[in-house]
């Protein structure tokens, strides 16, 4: 289990990148695709602004790119290596697992991208009070 505080976490879960205590987007579900990149202005807990300058994410699309080579070779080790198949049927399992895993691979690379400028602060965190 990745706790918050790790950058794992808000890479995997979408959560804010300085407090870790929201999720950046307005829908966590992914599949809505109307919602998969509405993104939230702020972060309501820490004020961190999402969107350092008006295209700031343009360069999520140079990490969605190696986050779709991962998966595409991934579809390919388990249907040709572990499950035997043919080329044309790994290469059918490649376009599948690309074309179903889309909007979490937009989003991955968001967060992935997001992440690398923005590190958490310990600071923004309010102790729990019972």
């Amino acid at each position: 289990m990745i706790k918050k505080g790790n950058k794992l976490y808000s890479i995997f879960t979408g959560a804010c990148p300085k407090c870790h205590q929201e999720s950046m987007y307005s829908n966590k579900n992914p599949y809505m695709l109307k919602d998969v990149l509405k993104i939230n202005d702020s972060c309501s807990h820490c004020g961190t602004k999402y969107r350092i300058e008006p295209s700031f994410f343009y360069g999520s699309m140079y990490v969605s790119y190696a986050v779709g080579i991962a998966f595409a070779v991934a579809a390919f080790v388990i249907s040709y290596l572990f499950l035997g198949s043919g080329l044309m049927t790994a290469f059918i399992a490649i376009v599948g697992t690309l074309i179903v895993f889309y909007p979490v691979i937009m989003r991955l690379s968001r967060n992935i991208w997001i992440n690398l400028f923005m590190h958490y602060d310990k600071s923004l965190v309010k102790p729990k009070t019972d």
